[in-house]
């Protein structure tokens, strides 16, 4: 009966998956239908645009044209008639000396005849007839101005839809991701010289498939890119993975996305547990502050309730252990009396995980490092079996130390910013280093008898933590130079 169960639960998650997955691929079915709608009436919409900006244009064209070919005849027009008026009159004029000419050579009186000659040869001197060009002002001809079409014709026959490029494909093999940076590379089914740039998408994901319609992170997007891979740095990795998509683009137009190829982004991300904090301190999201007044308002709540409560009698107080007093919120205890402690809300159980923390050099003490979550809520990190950590400490002098089990040695190294905590749970190894240079300050070799979680404390001071950081390389490789040392900190494990 039992493994019968079993069977028909694992039928059941199979059906559900599948029914999610058909779900998921109806819904983008959905969404390409109406893609398609709206991407078909934009297309339309743009060619019947440029068509009609290609119509002004020839009207344009042509309407200059022909007020070319008007003001060139008017201008000829105008020079053919003025020389023909000039012609006519000249003409007139001729003909006029002319006839007088005949009819003095026909006259038979002697008299007066030299005079009239003499005035008709003056009058020929000075006649316009002769002082006219016979070469006309302008040409008939206008043929400089006749048009052939017939390239421009043949070229807008050739009108087609532009090309687009061709769908680039993600190579899985050659993407790396590590230091917290992804590098993706693609390639194209062929060259092609007029793609101008590449716009490459990345969406943050836990889901391993195929893209969701929806996704609870948007898509990002990175445009201008000139090269055919991309390396996106200072990424933060707070999922478990990342999906991309890359298309190409020419000077007019971009093609379809590739395939989407989601890359695993492995990284160690947790929060604060306000719950575990100490009263002193104000968590926020991955960021605490000391709060001097937490202990008194805190106090006076208590006073209030021990006031209105006839269960809280002088002689009743006195008999309550403080481990036994009810606590501020569900879940463990929180540090009090001098354990000015905060506790992560993720354990660490396998394998090799790294986060930083940013820190105030001015704190009047810090600590950060790993603890188990039997730490006692009066307990203060390093001065138990059950907490490792190193320890700043600006009370009288200045100091940083490495603890554990009440043992302490001083560190010889400068105070860094900020601090890099590495944890190989399965090799019982926590080192810590300048996160910076990447310079090791210190490294507990141990035994883990169960999981640890991130322990911080502070007093009179602030600190950040940074997670979703992949262990950096430059610690990994240092890991493996010293894995043949031996310890230098066995006093302390």
């Amino acid at each position: 009966m039992g493994d019968q169960k079993e069977s028909l639960r694992k039928i059941t998650h199979t059906l559900a998956m599948k029914n999610d997955e058909i779900s998921n691929f109806i819904c983008t079915l959905k969404q390409s239908l109406d893609n398609l709608e709206a991407n078909s009436t934009r297309v339309q919409d743009d060619m019947q645009a440029e068509f009609t900006s290609l119509h002004t244009v020839l009207d344009e064209i042509k309407e200059n044209m022909l007020t070319r070919i008007k003001q060139e005849r008017a201008s000829r027009t105008y020079e053919l008639q003025s020389q023909l008026g000039a012609c006519s009159k000249a003409l007139e004029s001729s003909e006029e000396l002319l006839e007088f000419a005949n009819q003095t050579l026909c006259s038979s009186e002697t008299d007066g005849f030299t005079q009239a000659a003499k005035d008709i040869k003056d009058s020929v001197t000075m006649a316009p007839a002769f002082r006219l060009s016979l070469k006309a002002k302008a040409s008939d001809n206008m043929s400089h101005l006749m048009v052939d079409f017939s390239q421009e014709r043949e070229m807008l026959q050739g009108l087609k839809f532009l090309p687009v490029p061709a769908t680039p494909e993600i190579q899985v093999s050659e993407c790396q991701v590590c230091d917290n940076t992804v590098t993706v590379v693609w390639t194209l089914p062929e060259p092609d010289s007029k793609i101008d740039h590449y716009i490459l998408e990345h969406r943050r994901t836990n889901h391993e498939g195929p893209p969701r319609i929806r996704e609870d992170y948007p898509w990002m997007v990175l445009e201008g890119i000139r090269e055919m891979e991309h390396t996106l740095t200072g990424l933060r990795f707070d999922t478990r993975y990342m999906t991309f998509r890359v298309r190409a683009c020419n000077k007019a137009v971009a093609g379809e996305f590739s395939e989407p190829v989601t890359l695993e982004t492995h990284a160690f991300t947790f929060k604060l547990d306000a719950a575990s904090a100490h009263q002193n301190l104000k968590v926020e999201d991955l960021s605490v502050e000391w709060d001097s007044s937490g202990g008194k308002v805190q106090e006076i709540r208590k006073e209030k309730n021990r006031i209105n409560s006839p269960m809280h009698s002088p002689a009743r107080s006195a008999l309550m252990s403080p481990k036994r007093g009810p606590t501020a919120r569900p879940g463990r205890d929180r540090f009090t009396a001098e354990s000015y402690t905060v506790l992560a809300d993720t354990t660490i159980d396998a394998g090799q995980q790294y986060w930083e923390v940013r820190f105030d050099k001015e704190s009047k003490a810090f600590a950060v490092g790993v603890a188990l979550r039997t730490l006692g809520r009066f307990d203060q990190l390093g001065k138990s079996s059950a907490s490792w950590c190193i320890h700043l400490n600006n009370w009288l002098q200045q100091s940083l130390t490495a603890k554990h089990n009440n043992k302490a040695r001083t560190l010889d190294c400068p105070i860094p910013s900020r601090i890099g905590i590495y944890v190989n749970y399965d090799e019982g190894l926590l080192s810590f280093y300048d996160a910076k240079t990447k310079q090791l300050m210190h490294t507990f070799k141990t035994k883990f008898p169960q999981p640890v979680i991130p322990a911080f404390m502070v007093w009179n001071g602030t600190f950040s933590v940074v997670t979703g950081l992949q262990v950096p390389s430059g610690v990994q490789s240092g890991q493996r130079r010293n894995s043949g040392t031996s310890s230098s900190n066995a006093s302390l494990t």
